[in-house]
């Protein structure tokens, strides 16, 4: 190991032994932009042994208020292919596996194969249910999480769990667009439930207890709560 003390604040609060079981885990980041580029950065830092990092977007603009991977110099540039620059950059030895493509009915089930966890950092519905759709048929655990304005929300999917129809209603008869679009994004929402959507895929990876499994946590940073709700 080139840099040995690097895990060390991790066997704190880890084991050595899961220390080493996340070197041999496979996660599979689907959007690496405000949630994603955040939740790849933990991930690498944390030590996920091979990460594949999935999107068809460029950055613009719009991304630089909140967007961890978005600097002026990125602009223009495919998402995924600035994140596995930043993953060779923080540690040599995560595995980056970027994948410039959206992901459809058509391609999930072979851009989500062969990984142990999923992790939705999208923007829009029909991906997200396309996504759970072929975890589902997979038999992959999927962490979801989303934002709009100051307010954001997780959960974990197992197959076989109801939790995207409890939260969206059946899939493509909600027709509506992401409340992001309403509500726009801030940075600080961002870095909140990215941080809860690593930590859960870290836990679901080494089976840890504690998941946010068949309910959904509901942050409100505006007025500093956070809720649980039981989803049905």
């Amino acid at each position: 190991m080139a840099f040995p003390n690097r895990y060390d604040r991790n066997k704190m609060a880890l084991s050595p032994e899961e220390c080493e079981e996340l070197a041999g885990k496979r996660i599979a980041v689907v959007g690496c932009g405000g949630l994603g580029g955040l939740v790849i950065e933990a991930l690498t830092r944390i030590g996920v042994g091979h990460l594949r990092v999935i999107d068809d977007d460029v950055f613009e603009e719009s991304n630089l208020n909140r967007q961890l991977l978005c600097t002026e110099a990125a602009l223009g540039r495919e998402k995924a292919l600035v994140a596995a620059e930043r993953i060779a950059a923080i540690n040599g030895e995560v595995e980056a596996d970027p994948v410039v493509a959206y992901l459809d009915e058509g391609n999930a089930g072979d851009l989500l194969r062969d990984v142990d966890c999923v992790v939705d950092c999208l923007d829009n519905l029909e991906a997200r249910f396309w996504m759970a759709h072929a975890c589902q048929n997979l038999g992959l655990p999927l962490v979801y999480g989303a934002i709009a304005g100051w307010f954001g929300q997780v959960c974990t999917v197992y197959p076989g769990d109801l939790s995207f129809v409890s939260i969206y209603g059946e899939p493509f008869e909600s027709g509506g667009e992401s409340q992001h679009k309403k509500l726009g994004n801030l940075p600080f929402t961002a870095y909140s439930i990215s941080s809860f959507q690593a930590a859960e895929a870290v836990k679901v990876v080494l089976g840890k207890p504690g998941q946010v499994r068949n309910r959904l946590l509901m942050v409100d940073l505006l007025d500093g709560s956070v809720d649980d709700m039981e989803l049905q």
